[in-house]
């Protein structure tokens, strides 16, 4: 018969959660010497960095700043991003040899697999003495004169605790609430939470006109008052996807008017000026430029088989309106299960944007997603997680 022994562990940091920002941290702390365990409640390390991506990681993006993240204290952040760069995180590359490539918008990606950046932090944490435990589950949780955390293995007691918790996205790969629930405990605020870069779903209007559309995907501006992104958007049997859609969901609370413009690089006037002498159809012009299946569905909403040269300036205003200016009502999202970040979570005027130390409680921390700062797409979050985490790692 197996037999199971509990741990008693001191430390001088606890960290819960082995994920990006947790893993970060753990190895500067240990390179101060500090004798650091990380509590990880899943069997493997770092689950939602293996996918992310598409299981190649764009682990950040050159144009890091402030600009790219939404917080209802936007400066809070600015210190841990100018302390910790991409070239930081890029040279840690490097040195394991793990070959990346930059796409579009400055995104970073690696080569192969994410599984090479947990295998790099692994590495790390060796060199940097850290002891990692999963299939951690925590059943209280306290302060005297230290942090006591009882789990399933054991107890364990640290000077510091820093949580890593994540927020609620992706509960399939194990995001819980609990980095919300230890911050009440200790009294600190948690800022509203929704999901963030996630699908919306149809409403009733739009499902019934682009229903037949699945699959088909369109560069598209999304835009919402005064904030907008030019990006692809994917149609999808459930509603709205793609870089646009995602970029522009984070912004939104249901009931909210997006506005969708299909052609945003063209100058649609000019178009009919270069054929303004043709008979071709306005109908077989669009096929031109935007997919089959999305000019068919579109078509229906105005005159568009007659010649181009026939039409008068008012109803080119109105099939330009219909064009660059489709309306969306935004009532529900495919929620965390679909998310990629969690919008709002730790209030950050709880903290030192120095150290990443809550205010009221010394020697407790809060790292990465489950503060209330998410990035855009494209390489933000997860450089979140490098910058909060390295910022907690010289201090805890």
């Amino acid at each position: 018969m197996k037999k199971y022994y509990s741990l008693t562990m001191d430390k001088d940091v606890l960290i819960i959660g082995a994920g990006a920002a947790g893993l970060i941290c753990a190895i500067e702390a240990g390179r101060r010497k500090r004798s650091v365990v990380i509590l990880e409640h899943n069997r493997d390390i770092g689950r939602k960095l293996s996918i992310c991506g598409g299981g190649r990681c764009n682990f950040t993006n050159i144009n890091i700043g402030p600009e790219h993240y939404i917080s209802q204290n936007p400066h809070f952040l600015k210190s841990a991003l100018s302390r910790y760069r991409p070239e930081n995180f890029c040279g840690l590359l490097k040195k394991h040899a793990v070959s990346y490539h930059e796409k579009k918008f400055g995104q970073l990606f690696c080569d192969n697999s994410a599984k090479e950046i947990i295998g790099m932090f692994i590495k790390e944490c060796r060199y940097a003495h850290v002891s990692i435990l999963s299939g951690i589950k925590i059943n209280s949780l306290k302060k005297n004169h230290v942090f006591t955390v009882s789990t399933n293995k054991g107890v364990f007691t640290g000077k510091s605790l820093v949580i890593a918790t994540g927020g609620l996205s992706m509960p399939s790969v194990g995001a819980t609430d609990l980095g919300y629930r230890i911050a009440r405990q200790f009294g600190l605020k948690i800022t509203p939470v929704k999901p963030g870069l996630v699908p919306l779903i149809w409403d009733s209007k739009n499902k019934k006109i682009f229903s037949a559309l699945c699959g088909v995907s369109v560069k598209a501006k999304a835009s919402f008052k005064k904030i907008s992104f030019t990006d692809n958007l994917l149609f999808t049997h459930k509603g709205l996807s793609g870089p646009a859609i995602l970029q522009i969901s984070s912004y939104l609370t249901p009931g909210d008017e997006i506005c969708l413009d299909f052609i945003p690089e063209l100058n649609f006037i000019e178009i009919f000026k270069n054929h303004s002498q043709d008979k071709i159809k306005l109908k077989n012009i669009l096929k031109d430029i935007l997919p089959q299946r999305l000019v068919e569905v579109l078509a229906r909403h105005f005159p568009a088989e007659k010649p181009v040269s026939s039409y008068t300036p008012d109803e080119l205003k109105k099939i330009e309106h219909i064009l660059r200016a489709w309306k969306v009502i935004s009532n529900k999202t495919q929620g965390y299960e679909k998310a990629e970040v969690t919008i709002g979570g730790v209030d950050t005027s709880e903290l030192s944007s120095k150290t990443m130390e809550s205010k009221k409680v010394p020697g407790l921390y809060f790292i990465g997603e489950v503060l209330d700062v998410s990035g855009h797409l494209g390489g933000y979050n997860l450089h979140w997680a490098w910058a909060s985490g390295f910022t907690a790692g010289q201090y805890a």
